[in-house]
């Protein structure tokens, strides 16, 4: 399970307190444990505060580079002193078994997420796109249709799942119909501004302005996140909620060119864009693009998907009285506990109401595996 923005605030301020308040923050971190050319690539300065967030930034790109913060931290004299070093132990507990998941399991096959929590049912077919989209540094836009309530923003469950394991930041964005350019844009630039540099974005200023050059405010964001530290992925949900004579529309498709124009600049670095609930009939994305974009489409899952789900999950995380017994046994048990658990669910997510099928079946699956973890 990732941390949280906050969290990370909390860490970069032990790494400014206890890691940075040198007068030769790389020595200071080379005698902490980290490898010389990882410091040597830091761009550390005179100012604590700054060096703690270039570390953090550095740090957060891989899940071993973050674990290797937090023991740094909880490894330190002062900090151990303190009641936070308590806090700091219970993040590099949470870090380590994301590194130690991350080693044993193909994450993109992962059925429970987030420390065990939520869970992200069936979607073989996502899982597969997902891999080939990471895997492809020429792929630079996921879009992924489905009919309404079938799970489309689902998807952004496994994205964020994926972000912690495979080093990019999502930067999310929810559609509505009264949604604009200009607002699009904003967010955008909220999240790949580096508030350290001074530098503002081309965007109006008035709340109801229109924008002026929506072509130059798309590329200084396509700009920005190239040249940032992290890797970002824009993801826009509920596209279907838009107007069909929004200006978000034609801020998709320049969004989605500018993209592919800046990949062979700096392909590994280049953001890329997922559009949630992005359909065929919709407004068509620039013809340049039709071999840099990757397809899903949703679907609800059904009793069988369930049944799948827990017939693998109690199989490879059996509860501790069921494991302790014989093979057969056991096995017979587990099946046993399978058909309880898809009954309970079925019944559970068809007797609601209010929400979409699909928000109900993850809420029942994820009740059941707490009880079976109970166990």
């Amino acid at each position: 399970m990732p941390l949280e923005t906050p969290e990370w605030d909390e860490v970069t301020e032990w790494a400014r307190e206890y890691l940075l308040d040198s007068i030769d923050p790389h020595a200071q971190l080379r005698r902490a444990g980290f490898p010389a050319d990882f410091v040597a690539d830091l761009p550390l300065t005179s100012v604590s505060s700054h060096n703690a967030r270039a570390l953090v930034y550095a740090s957060r790109r891989s899940i071993a580079g973050q674990v290797r913060l937090l023991r740094a931290l909880v490894l330190d004299d002062r900090l151990r002193s303190l009641p936070d070093v308590t806090v700091a132990e219970g993040f590099l507990a949470q870090l380590e078994r994301d590194a130690a998941a991350h080693e044993a399991q193909d994450v993109f096959r992962t059925c429970v997420l987030r420390g065990g929590s939520e869970v992200f049912l069936d979607r073989d077919d996502l899982r597969e796109t997902l891999r080939a989209f990471v895997a492809d540094a020429h792929k630079s836009v996921l879009l992924v249709d489905g009919e309404p309530d079938s799970g489309r923003s689902y998807t952004y469950s496994l994205i964020r799942h994926l972000a912690q394991h495979r080093g990019f930041r999502p930067a999310r964005i929810m559609l509505e119909p009264t949604t604009t350019a200009t607002k699009v844009v904003r967010r955008l630039a909220a999240f790949v501004a580096d508030p350290r540099a001074g530098v503002a974005p081309p965007v109006p200023t008035g709340l109801d302005d229109l924008l002026p050059a929506l072509d130059e405010a798309v590329h200084w964001v396509v700009c920005q996140a190239t040249g940032a530290e992290d890797l970002f992925w824009f993801v826009l949900d509920d596209c279907d909620r838009l107007d069909p004579g929004s200006d978000v529309w034609d801020l998709i498709g320049q969004l989605a060119l500018a993209i592919y124009e800046h990949e062979p600049v700096r392909r590994e670095q280049a953001p890329r864009l997922v559009l949630l609930g992005y359909g065929p009939a919709m407004r068509q994305l620039p013809h340049d693009l039709r071999h840099s974009l990757c397809w899903d489409r949703a679907r609800s899952a059904g009793p069988a998907d369930v049944r799948a789900f827990f017939d693998r999950y109690l199989r490879e995380q059996p509860p501790p009285p069921l494991a302790a017994l014989a093979a057969g046994e056991r096995d017979a048990a587990l099946a046993g506990l399978v058909d309880v658990a898809v009954e309970e669910v079925l019944a559970a997510a068809a007797g609601g109401a209010g929400e979409s099928y699909m928000r109900r079946l993850g809420t029942a699956v994820e009740g059941a595996v707490r009880v079976c973890r109970a166990l």
